[in-house]
C-alpha cells in the first residue's frame, strides 16, 4: 500500500493495556487500534495486539494499510448544489456493537459536526461536510470508529446510476482537490 498510495496519514485511535492474571503475578498486553488515510477518498482501520506499545501500534498500521476501503464522495446535501465533492453523496447507516451512527451529506460550509473519534475518521477519509448522528455507548471508542468505518464503507457498496453520478458529482478515490478556507469564503461570495 505504500507503493499504490504513498502519501498515507496514521493517527492511533485507542490505546488500552489488559492484563491478565497468572500464577507468578500479572501478564500485561497493550490492545491498539488505528486508522490509516490519504485525505482524497482512501481509509482503512486496523487493530492489533502485543507485549510492548511500539510494536503494537505498527502491527495496527500495518493492518489498517490492509483494511483500506475506497469511498465515494458528492454534494448531496439538497441545499447546496455547489458540484464539488465536498460531503458524502447520500445517508449511509453503520453499526458495530451498540454503537449505530448515521452519517448525512451537509452544505459547504458547516465541517465536520460529528463526534471527535468520527471527525478523525472523515477527516483521513476526505470528507469536509458532514452531520453525524450517533446512538449507543459511543464512550467505547473501538466501536464507535468501526461503526464509522462500516457507515463509510456503505457508500462504496450503494449501488448508484450514471445519471445520480452526474447530478451529485460523485467520485470515488482521489480527486487531487484540497480545500481550504479561502477556497470556502471564495465560492460563498
Amino acid at each position: 500500500m505504500d507503493i499504490l498510495l504513498p502519501d498515507l496519514k496514521d493517527e492511533v485511535i485507542d490505546l488500552n493495556m489488559v492484563q491478565r492474571m497468572t500464577d507468578s503475578g500479572r501478564r500485561v498486553r497493550f490492545a491498539v487500534t488505528c486508522i490509516v488515510g490519504n485525505g482524497d477518498g482512501f481509509i482503512g482501520i486496523g487493530r492489533a495486539k502485543g507485549k510492548e506499545v511500539g510494536p503494537s501500534i505498527k502491527k495496527a498500521i500495518d493492518n489498517a494499510k490492509l483494511n483500506m476501503i475506497e469511498i465515494k464522495r458528492g454534494c448531496g446535501s439538497w441545499q447546496c448544489g455547489c458540484g464539488n465533492p465536498h460531503s458524502l453523496p447520500f445517508e449511509v447507516t453503520g453499526s458495530t456493537g451498540s454503537v449505530t451512527v448515521t452519517l448525512k451529506p451537509a452544505p459547504r460550509g458547516v465541517a465536520l459536526a460529528v463526534g471527535d473519534v468520527a471527525k478523525s475518521l472523515l477527516t483521513l477519509a476526505g470528507v469536509r461536510d458532514a452531520w453525524g448522528f450517533a446512538r449507543g455507548n459511543t464512550k467505547t471508542k473501538v466501536n464507535y470508529a468501526m461503526a464509522t468505518f462500516e457507515a463509510l464503507k456503505m457508500t462504496a457498496r450503494m449501488r448508484v446510476t450514471e445519471q445520480q453520478e452526474k447530478s451529485l458529482n460523485i467520485v470515488s478515490g482521489p480527486t487531487g482537490i484540497t480545500f481550504s478556507e479561502t477556497d470556502v469564503d471564495a465560492q460563498e461570495e
